[in-house]
């Protein structure tokens, strides 16, 4: 390698609550020679970190712009209820968006659910981030209604969550620029979709291990073997009767019919 070649490195972005690790260390152990590094980047830049070059692929919240990004959606989350935990509602299993009309629900910058009517009162200021938002509710201002791993991210011992049965989803995808779709991309993609090693799609399969070739060639012998068999033809050193015969003497006689040695 010379001065001006560069180790190969794969650039992965995340949004906050999104937790690639998983997928991380499968990659480092199949392509340990390739180093994957993750970057950070804020619900509604992702899109744009994409686009930019910042990261060869991310993970991102739907819904983005997809006319120049391919999009995998992967799962989707629970929503829930940010609430002090001596609140009414940490009594309960469950609320709806309804149970919250009378409570101040802050609706931060950075909200990812996409509301077309956020539920409850509003507060006198959007905070700007999901952060601030989680400090207002610790200190009695309001509730915050978020994606169950971002409650998780922002735990405090004196709050906790509920599911809310009727509020918008968070959709969690891969995405990368459509016109750079490398082999490095395509490789996380496969680890992503759960594809082997050995998978035919995307790059090309690694080579099979020394017992894995052993194992193909004692399959090839017998199957040749069999072959043999349904076509009729004998093995090498096989009698007509399917065992090793015996040299046969001069005119083609065989044990059998050999002379009796005469005793002196």
């Amino acid at each position: 390698m010379t001065g001006s070649e560069a180790s190969p490195a794969f650039r992965l972005a995340y949004v906050p609550g999104v937790t690639p690790t998983k997928w991380v260390r499968i990659w480092n152990e199949r392509l340990p020679d390739i180093a994957l590094t993750l970057v950070a980047v804020a619900p509604g830049e992702a899109p744009q970190a994409l686009r930019d070059g910042v990261a060869d692929a991310g993970f991102v919240r739907l819904p983005i712009e997809r006319t120049d990004l391919s999009a995998i959606p992967l799962y989707t989350e629970t929503t829930v209820v940010v609430v002090p935990k001596d609140h009414l509602v940490a009594a309960v299993e469950e609320v709806s968006a309804e149970d919250l009309a009378e409570e101040i629900v802050l609706h931060p910058l950075d909200d990812t659910l996409g509301w077309q009517r956020p539920p409850g009162l509003p507060a006198t200021e959007r905070p700007a981030t999901t952060a601030d938002a989680v400090e207002l509710v610790a200190a009695g201002v309001g509730l915050l209604v978020v994606p169950q791993s971002l409650a998780r991210l922002h735990h405090r011992k004196d709050l906790t969550y509920r599911p809310v049965t009727d509020a918008p989803q968070s959709r969690v995808a891969l995405s990368w620029p459509e016109d750079r779709t490398t082999d490095m991309v395509e490789d996380f993609i496969g680890i992503v979709r759960g594809r082997t090693v050995n998978s035919t799609r995307g790059r090309t399969p690694a080579a099979p291990q020394p017992r894995e070739r052993e194992r193909a060639q004692r399959g090839g012998g017998q199957r040749k073997a069999a072959a043999g068999k349904a076509t009729g033809k004998k093995p090498r050193g096989q009698g007509a009767g399917g065992t090793k015969g015996t040299k046969g003497t001069k005119g083609g006689k065989g044990a059998k019919g050999a002379r009796p040695r005469r005793r002196p």
